[in-house]
């Protein structure tokens, strides 16, 4: 198993993502299957892809904040740090 950073567990997550074309409306609907409940839809393949990507970043912040374990995705696991991010000094 590798650890990635947060861009790299989302570029995994998009390479397994859907994208259909809406039965009811004139969508484009994009899904992640390794995030249950992660969907979004678009007017045309590039703005579904866009949503996609912002809702990506918000099931795995939300999932983060809430202690929940993070998904493998395609043998890669997100390197998650407990430890507060240390402040760089700003020198002026």
């Amino acid at each position: 198993m590798k650890t990635v950073t947060f861009r790299e567990c989302l570029i995994e997550v998009l390479k397994n993502s859907l994208y259909e074309k809406g039965e009811s409306f004139d969508v484009i609907i994009a899904e992640s299957t390794d995030l249950p409940g992660c969907f979004t839809q678009g007017r045309n393949f590039e703005e579904a892809r866009e949503n996609l990507i912002d809702a990506i970043e918000l099931w795995i912040t939300v999932g983060l904040r809430n202690g929940e374990e993070m998904p493998i995705i395609n043998g890669c696991k997100l390197a998650v740090s407990t430890e507060p991010a240390k402040k760089k000094k700003v020198h002026v």
